[in-house]
């Protein structure tokens, strides 16, 4: 019981240990000093001089505390001083001593203790901290930690101080933490403007490159979310095009910001290739600066790639003579907006209209040799139209993009910038008062970015998230595996486009799909490597739902078979005859395969059929020697020269007969 007791009083004993030294002390200095002038003079001095320096010391700290501080050293020594020169039990000294010495104690004591709450947590621990940074009178009314984020609700003095207030304390915030300036973000309440939420984030969890998972709605709709990444704590970065009025959003219009070295243009191949991974979509391409520098894992995916500025600009004057297209087709079939089922088929069987995502790589290229407002008219009559467009370069400055075409863009997705008023460009006030600061990353942290789109909540603006790394090879997979489930360009918007754009559009080059590469043969005793790849659909995974414990029993009705089991003991060992190595295959020469190409292509046509697909070729890929990406590249060379001719349908092909082609 005694050391509990004295282990609830230790906090405590300060102040009456002090007053009972003092009291001590005063003994033996009465004997030493006693009726001394010169003594006098200099415990007198001292007693100032100590008052003094207390009251110097205090001005950091509380106007409370320095004046509490002052009277209690100014009591304490003057006692002393006294006691010293005419004894402590001198007259009134004594009692003095015995009424001044606990009272003085008492009052830290009750200090102390005002300074906890009932439920034994600090009232305002940081209201030090808070004043220190420009916050004074604010309470921290909640706290919460978890896992690398604590959040913190600040109640601001009404009539004092805003929000606005708050968030131009952030940095000072972060350099007393001891935390990077974007690691605290601010949140307003929006019901209550003297309420705001300071989240702190003192590890950085996005430092490791983030590796694609692959699509997340493969052969899904286009208004399915886009994963483009995730979010400092885990949470995947969404993005959505089309519009939803049930969720209250608007389709969307992407401004793509982020100096050279950011990460902006593989965030963009990130996004694109969960696009082509979509069932009622088509892409419009443009990059006349880097061609296929970007974009050519992608350009098989693409219904139009415009990899110079003479079609990067009938891509412009196709997307403008589109929209009033599209939206007479809508308002034909009573559609307010797109929404998936118009890509199907209509009720008087005329075809559907997929979605239209238009993207523009180093965009600044094109408006510097176009027009600054090139943008603008489409920016604001496209989302009706089922469009959506991006643009993306390196600073939408006003002298790159004008400020009408600024204010159509609703969304924006900032990488790395080179400073705080390039943040500005594209970042609204909202998310930079919030703490977002992506000039601190300039392109030291490639893939960092603040995504401030429709549908994304306002509480992400100002959130870290890093953009996947997505490989080249999945691409290409992406390509080959969704080529029969992407749209085709429609009707409507062919029409439209092709009246504006002319051969631009109507003999657009078309890129064949690329070879997937092909494993080798496992060696003998090691498992067949083929065992875990599709050549069609990209490699096999066992999903949540496989148990390999609950197998079939087989056709025969056979017994299931415990793959556990041990295997019975071999008895007999059977040699079996090595088949004999045959003649090497010749390899026809190139004038060769081709022939052999076409003559395929003749057996096609006899067989009756009037369609054909590069798939049709590439299974008698052995007849001409040649890889896949050959055979590909003769479907298309057959295409210029009129043999065959484009379909609707992407990948399909008409066959023309031989005698229209001779002709």
């Amino acid at each position: 019981m005694g050391e509990y007791l004295l282990d609830r009083a230790k906090p405590y004993l300060p102040p009456w240990l002090l007053a009972g030294g003092t009291g001590i002390l005063s003994l033996p200095a009465y004997a030493l000093w006693g009726g001394s002038a010169a003594a006098s003079a200099g415990l007198t001095l001292a007693s100032v001089g100590l008052t003094a320096a207390t009251w110097w010391a205090g001005k950091s700290t509380t106007q409370q505390r320095r004046l509490h501080s002052a009277i209690t050293v100014a009591a304490g020594t003057s006692w002393f001083t006294a006691a010293a020169l005419a004894g402590p039990a001198t007259g009134p000294l004594g009692s003095l001593y015995l009424i001044g010495a606990p009272a003085l104690a008492a009052t830290w004591n009750i200090r102390q203790i005002l300074r906890v709450n009932a439920d034994g947590q600090t009232n305002n621990p940081d209201k030090g901290l808070l004043e220190k940074v420009g916050l004074a009178k604010t309470m921290v009314t909640s706290a919460k930690a978890a896992p690398n984020k604590a959040t913190f609700d600040l109640q601001l003095p009404p009539g004092e101080l805003t929000p606005d207030d708050v968030a131009k304390a952030l940095p000072r915030l972060a350099g007393a933490f001891k935390v990077a300036r974007n690691a605290v973000r601010m949140t307003t309440d929006p019901d209550d403007s003297s309420r705001a939420t300071v989240t702190v984030v003192p590890t950085d969890l996005l430092k490791n490159t983030v590796a694609f998972p692959g699509p997340s709605s493969p052969g899904g709709s286009i208004a399915d979310p886009i994963v483009v990444g995730i979010y400092e704590d885990g949470t995947p970065a969404l993005l959505w095009f089309p519009g939803d009025p049930a969720a209250g959003r608007n389709a969307m219009h992407l401004i793509v910001m982020g100096m050279t070295g950011s990460g902006k243009s593989e965030g963009g191949i990130t996004v694109l290739g969960e696009v082509v991974t979509r069932r009622d979509v088509i892409v419009w391409a443009s990059d006349p600066a880097k061609a296929e520098q970007t974009l050519g894992p992608l350009l098989p995916s693409l219904d139009w790639a415009a990899l110079d500025m003479n079609s990067t600009k009938a891509m412009i004057e196709a997307l403008r003579a589109s929209i009033p297209a599209r939206t007479a087709w809508l308002a034909k079939y009573g559609y307010k907006q797109w929404e998936p089922a118009c890509a199907e088929t209509q009720s008087d069987g005329s075809p559907g209209m997929p979605y239209l995502v238009a993207w523009f790589e180093e965009a600044a290229k094109t408006i510097r040799e176009t027009d600054d407002d090139v943008f603008t008219g489409i920016a604001q009559e496209a989302r009706s139209a089922g469009i959506s467009l991006v643009i993306s370069l390196q600073r939408a400055s006003g002298t790159q993009v004008s400020t009408d075409s600024r204010a159509s863009f609703g969304s924006s997705w900032v990488f790395g910038v080179r400073d705080e008023r390039d943040a500005g460009f594209a970042l609204p006030d909202e998310a930079l008062d919030a703490g977002a600061a992506p000039h601190t990353w300039k392109d030291k942290k490639p893939g960092y970015s603040y995504l401030v789109a429709n549908g994304v909540p306002e509480t992400f603006w100002a959130t870290p998230a890093r953009s996947y790394l997505t490989p080249a090879e999945y691409l290409h997979w992406a390509a080959v595996t969704f080529a029969d489930v992407r749209s085709a360009c429609d009707p409507v918007t062919a029409g439209a486009a092709a009246n504006a754009a002319g051969p631009a559009f109507t003999k657009r080059t078309r890129h064949p799909l690329p070879t997937l590469p092909t494993l080798p043969d496992a060696p003998a005793g090691q498992p067949d490597p083929d065992d875990g790849w599709d050549e069609e659909d990209g490699p096999l995974y066992l999903t949540e739902g496989d148990d390999m414990d609950e197998a079939e029993p087989d056709e025969d009705g056979g017994e299931w078979i415990d793959p556990e089991q041990a295997l019975p003991e071999v008895r007999t060992i059977l040699p079996l005859a090595v088949r004999p190595a045959g003649p090497p295959a010749r390899k026809l020469s190139k004038a060769e395969a081709q022939q052999a190409m076409v003559d395929l292509l003749a057996e096609f046509e006899d067989e009756g059929r009037t369609e054909v697909a590069p798939a049709d070729f590439m299974e008698h890929c052995d007849r001409f020697g040649r890889s896949r990406s050959w055979v590909s590249g003769e479907v298309s060379a057959m295409v210029l020269a009129g043999r065959l001719r484009e379909t609707e349908e992407a990948g399909r092909y008409e066959i023309v007969p031989a005698d229209q082609y001779a002709a």
